[in-house]
């Protein structure tokens, strides 16, 4: 057999590994997708007569007999908001167990297991409305069962990305892959709104189905470790490269790789060193950077899911829309922050500074805020440009911590290579985040009964505590002559 080409060869390589790349991109993108698809139907449905009558009628079932759900507007917001909480609390708490389970289990199958167990409690909460349920402990129950499996996507996708990728225009990377949260976000909305209407059951029935199916497709496709096919010296030697402490070995003997024949019992052998050990909680905790950023995300995502499952509900009220077309228009929200986090990642690969860039994006966020509060009462113009702007840097920020600061962290240089932090690091980021994302909404719910104004006024405040846990890490950027991604954790 002719010896390869050089050229072909390296042609053959660079598309193999590009492809491998490709599709764990996409595939990791459709995971996550679905994950946010499933979450946002209850923002959507929270807003029809018939949920809140039967979230009311489980509370006060001898007062609905005389009077409807309208009659008490303060409990029933209240009560709306502690059903957003039961997830998120149980969304939050989970976190932290996740990642340092997720170190020490396969990612495949792990993240397999968690969609469909996903899929079975989103469709269970829909099954709801079919079977004509009005205890408020099941809807709670399949909430917080629901909040404790999906725990299980955030540390297995991170992980296996950064797997793929390395720190080199990681921000960019890392900010266009991480718009899958506002394209689920989107899709979950227009689904929910066509079945909000006539059958508000169907709007979990078929994103459970959906995320599900993509468990499936999890367990049959996700590669979760790089692989590199390289032709070495004008041979056919050919190498599997793992990014876990393996060293590499020829999958063919050189004498026969040099004479051409490929024997066809010739067996596969990859040489594993010992691999490090995962790294426990605290160890996580003292690698710099980590408990700042932690807080940090705690109030950006307080503001980011406050919007999430309370926007179109301000909007009926604000717009005065139905519940289809504020769900409509609250995905423009989302398409903004689609921009805002692919910004975030290009600015700070630019400048080499993740703290200043979200920094940056936290205080232009407020008086944003204050005018989307403001200008959202004046037509369906300006409520659609401050929506754009409001999402991007709201946004922004928190998807810019989520990923490409939590892989730049879960790599950090103390670790000495040791590459099973980044699933522990990501989940402590992460969970930490998700404390605020299950007080955020609850808030909104005890809020918005004195009015809508001070809600905006605990967004606010909460945009300026994000701001303020990241100033330490900003003087350190702005003052060092480095210029490099996240020069002040290094």
């Amino acid at each position: 057999m002719a010896p390869v080409p050089p050229g072909v060869r390296f042609l053959f390589t660079f598309n193999k590994d590009q492809w491998y790349r490709a599709f764990t991109f996409i595939l990791t993108f459709l995971l996550y997708t679905s994950f946010h698809l499933s979450r946002k139907p209850i923002s959507i449905v929270k807003v029809t007569p018939s949920l809140t009558h039967r979230m009311y009628i489980s509370m006060h079932p001898v007062s609905m007999i005389f009077c409807s759900p309208s009659t008490d507007k303060n409990n029933y917001k209240q009560l709306l908001g502690a059903m957003d909480y039961s997830f998120l609390f149980a969304y939050a708490i989970g976190m932290y167990l996740s990642g340092i389970i997720g170190e020490r289990l396969p990612i495949r199958l792990y993240l397999t297991v968690g969609m469909l167990c996903s899929g079975l409690f989103t469709c269970l909460f829909g099954l709801g409305y079919i079977y004509n349920i009005h205890s408020l402990a099941f809807y709670v129950s399949v909430q917080v069962a629901n909040g404790l499996v999906q725990t299980t996507g955030w540390p297995s996708v991170v992980t296996c990305i950064s797997n793929w990728f390395g720190k080199g225009r990681r921000g960019l990377v890392m900010g266009v892959w991480n718009s899958h949260t506002s394209v689920g976000n989107i899709l979950g909305s227009l689904i929910a709104g066509s079945y909000v209407s006539s059958n508000w059951g169907m709007s979990f029935i078929v994103p459970g189905i959906i995320i599900a199916a993509m468990g499936v497709v999890c367990f049959l496709f996700l590669i979760e470790h790089q692989i590199k096919i390289n032709g070495v010296n004008g041979h056919k030697d050919m190498y599997l490269q793992f990014t876990q402490g393996s060293t590499k070995e020829p999958l063919l003997g050189r004498e026969t790789a040099a004479s051409g024949r490929v024997p066809l019992q010739q067996v596969v052998v990859v040489k594993s060193e010992s691999e490090p050990s995962a790294i426990s909680f605290m160890g996580a905790l003292r690698i710099p950077g980590v408990i700042e950023f932690s807080l940090s995300l705690l109030f950006a995502k307080l503001v980011s899911y406050t919007f999430l499952f309370w926007l179109p509900l301000y909007i009926t009220k604000a717009a005065h829309l139905d519940a289809k077309k504020a769900g409509d228009l609250s995905t423009l929200f989302d398409v903004g922050g689609i921009v805002g986090g692919i910004l975030a990642g290009v600015i700070s690969d630019k400048l080499g500074k993740r703290a200043t860039t979200c920094a940056v994006m936290l205080l232009l966020a407020a008086p944003t805020l204050y005018g989307f509060s403001m200008i959202s009462q004046f037509g369906l113009g300006p409520t659609v440009a401050m929506l754009l702007v409001c999402g991007g840097l709201v946004n922004g920020p928190y998807a810019l911590i989520t990923t490409a600061v939590s892989a730049d962290l879960g790599t950090h240089k103390s670790l000495k290579g040791n590459a099973r932090a980044l699933s522990t690091v990501t989940a402590i980021i992460d969970g930490t985040g998700s404390v605020g994302a299950a007080v955020g909404p609850l808030l909104a719910g005890v809020l918005s009964a004195g009015g809508w104004d001070q809600v905006f006024y605990m967004l606010m405040t909460a945009d300026f505590l994000a701001l303020l846990f990241l100033l330490r890490l900003v003087k350190k950027e702005l003052t060092s002559s480095k210029s490099r991604p996240i020069s002040t954790v290094e």
